[in-house]
């Protein structure tokens, strides 16, 4: 079964995020708006069992931080992918190193950029319209980031969640 690790943010981001993305990404009904932490992967039920308990693990190493959404940002030329980008922070950045070193270790092919997809498997020039048109807006936004989830994939592509993981000492 396939499975990935993401952070579900509020409401309100959400809201805003799906007002861009049921135009513009393809992806919309398939999962909400999200921050990816770790990629998906395949795991078997045995598996799973095991890698639950070590994200219990990292969860309770973490404490719950800010989060801030900066500005509306795009990976082009690489792909043409549009994003509510999100500022890498220390806490956030040690989180996703948690779930990506020792028990977790993978080699992935890209950095970590935080964001949020708002537009994706865009023509390149839709991509440089509505970028061009949505880069104008005013993107500030922060919350709090006190837990994650473990997803998985059913059969149809959509995503849901498998387990939600709170971060502090004292969950």
């Amino acid at each position: 079964m396939k499975f990935g690790i993401a952070y579900f943010p509020s409401k309100k981001l959400q809201d805003l995020a799906n007002s861009f993305r049921m135009r513009y990404d393809p992806h919309y009904a398939l999962i909400p708006p999200h921050v990816t932490l770790k990629n998906p992967f395949e795991a078997s039920d045995e598996e799973i069992k095991c890698i639950s308990t070590k994200l219990h693990e990292v969860a309770k190493k973490h404490d719950p931080f800010k989060l801030d959404v900066v500005k509306i940002s795009s990976f082009y030329p690489v792909n043409n992918v549009i994003y509510f980008k999100i500022d890498p922070s220390i806490e956030l950045q040690q989180l996703h190193e948690s779930l990506h070193s020792g028990y977790f270790e993978d080699n992935s092919d890209y950095a970590f950029v935080p964001h949020i997809t708002i537009g994706q498997k865009l023509s390149d020039d839709e991509h440089s319209d509505v970028l061009s048109q949505l880069r104008m807006l005013d993107i500030q936004h922060d919350e709090k980031l006190d837990r994650f989830h473990l997803l998985y994939q059913l059969e149809n592509g959509s995503w849901t969640v498998y387990e939600t993981f709170q971060l502090g000492k004292d969950c």
